[in-house]
């Protein structure tokens, strides 16, 4: 026998050791257990076969399993991390099956006890998935309440500035409602949307219940929209919340831009009757406009009459552009109209006489002229005219602007008014009384030279040889102002006459041509 000697003398020797534990025989019961123990995600199974090191590798990845899924927010879990872990958890077991097929188990003895172990260790996974479940819904429904309260805060602030500026935030709390009600039907941020756009659709039309009407009008124009992408069942009644609202707004708007003089109030008032035709502001319009017309009209005979004037034909033309655009026109807004444009072609008058009194001869000649032309039966055509004339008159002499002509003629003095010119003479004159007509040119007369009339003797309309076209008038004693002007379209400069009239003379006016050096008359 081959070995060590055991003792000095003796020839004894111990036999090997084996290498390992003899393998168990194969039992799937026993493999079972292992696998499923394993799938505890703690390695159990590995434990009872004595594998310490696959054991920890189990126990690591789960432990970095929690690290990223805890606390639990609103994300979840990346679906990344749960595919991994999941295959591991497979492969553990079925390397588990693999190993306790031929291992023996150190506890218990038995391997079908040790199944019932693992199965009743798996309520520990599932347990703690369920509580995951939970604790990530409640997650969820904090944050989604989390997005209502920023966006309640966010309509909040918006409140604080104009419409224009904070429409872009109203639209982003709206987005955020709107996605709350849809794709969060179930949870508690959405159970509390209803209310929310109450407030939402109050602060947003808050300029209507502090009576800015017309600011009002675009944030409710805005909460119309609305509807088109929120759902009906989160707006109830709030649907036709800013109907009535708006009505008010684009009348008191629009009626306020009609009293101011402005131009804003066509447009309001065409959005009015085209969108709320029926309703109780709509109906209110032509009896606004109408007043507006009255008010105008009695302005005319007030301190600034071309101004009322001025309004009346304005108004002619914007009562015009409102009926024509309206699809529902009150009747009224045509007669509204017409008798504005009436008025303001009868107010005329006024405005030439007010022109006239401040000295404006220009502008009270073309008005005079133009009530003329504009009232074939004005009952103070008579007058225009003599107006029309005394301020054309006045025009190169203002002293003849002192007073406003009247409708008088006749007098007791005779003045003889002669043409010395080749060319027609239209003759102005005013004073006590006022009038024009025209003198055909002297066919044997001549222009002057100015040396001519210069010099001393210089007497035109004296050739008594000649036929002077003439007229004599019969003007009252005081002063009395001439003009004499070209006829037609003649560059000749007017003359001008001051006569002081007296009783017991004879008056002869001359018009003559004289020629400037260089050319011209």
């Amino acid at each position: 026998m081959s070995g060590v000697p055991y003792g000095p003398n003796q020839g004894f020797a111990v036999p090997p050791m084996p290498p390992s534990p003899p393998p168990a025989p194969p039992d799937g019961w026993r493999a079972a257990a292992v696998a499923v123990l394993n799938l505890s995600g703690l390695g159990l199974g590995y434990a009872l076969v004595r594998r310490w090191i696959p054991m920890a590798a189990c126990w690591t990845v789960t432990v970095v399993l929690l690290l990223v899924a805890l606390p639990a927010d609103a994300d979840g879990v990346p679906g990344a991390a749960l595919a991994v872990y999941t295959v591991l958890l497979l492969l553990a077991a079925a390397h588990g099956a693999i190993v306790g097929r031929r291992t023996r188990l150190t506890w218990p003895g038995r391997a079908p006890l040790a199944l019932l172990l693992g199965v009743l260790l798996l309520a520990v996974p599932a347990g703690g998935a369920a509580w995951y479940d939970d604790a990530h819904d409640e997650a969820v429904q904090q944050a989604l309440l989390d997005r209502l309260d920023r966006a309640d805060h966010l309509v909040t602030a918006a409140g604080r500035r104009n419409f224009g500026t904070a429409r872009s935030d109203y639209t982003a709390a709206l987005d955020v409602y709107r996605d709350l009600a849809v794709k969060h039907s179930v949870s508690r941020a959405a159970g509390q949307v209803p209310d929310r756009m109450r407030t939402y659709y109050t602060t947003v039309g808050a300029a209507y219940g502090h009576q800015r009407y017309c600011e009002a009008i675009e944030p409710l124009k805005y909460l119309r929209t609305v509807p088109r992408t929120m759902p009906e069942n989160e707006l109830g009644s709030l649907v036709q919340w800013p109907d009535d609202r708006l009505a008010t707004s684009l009348y008191e708007c629009g009626r306020t831009g009609l009293t101011a003089g402005r131009d804003d109030w066509v447009p309001h008032f065409g959005d009015l009757l085209n969108t709320f035709p029926r309703s109780a502001p709509a109906a209110e319009v032509a009896p606004a406009v109408d007043a507006a017309v009255k008010q105008a009209e009695k302005d005319v005979n007030g301190g600034q009459p071309c101004t009322a004037v001025e309004r009346l034909r304005t108004l002619n033309t914007r009562i015009g552009n409102l009926a024509a655009a309206a699809d529902h026109a009150p009747e009224g807004l045509a007669k509204s109209a017409d008798r504005a444009g009436g008025s303001g072609d009868a107010g005329e008058y006024a405005c030439g006489v007010d022109q006239y009194k401040d000295g404006d001869f220009d502008a009270a000649q073309k008005t005079m002229e133009q009530y003329v032309s504009d009232n074939k039966h004005g009952g103070n055509r008579d007058r225009a005219k003599k107006i029309a004339i005394g301020a054309e008159v006045a025009q190169t002499l203002p002293a003849a602007g002192k007073k406003l002509p009247t409708t008088a003629s006749g007098g007791s003095i005779s003045v003889t008014v002669k043409n010395d010119s080749p060319d027609d003479v239209t003759v102005l004159y005013t004073g006590p009384v006022t009038g024009s007509f025209t003198l055909e040119g002297c066919g044997s007369c001549t222009s002057y030279s100015l040396a001519g009339t210069l010099m001393t003797g210089f007497k035109p309309c004296s050739d008594s040889g000649r036929h002077y076209p003439q007229r004599t008038l019969s003007l009252p004693v005081g002063t009395t102002y001439f003009v004499h002007k070209p006829h037609g379209g003649s560059t000749a400069t007017p003359a001008s006459d001051t006569a002081r009239l007296r009783s017991g003379y004879i008056y002869t006016e001359c018009a003559y041509t004289t020629r400037t050096l260089g050319s011209g008359t």
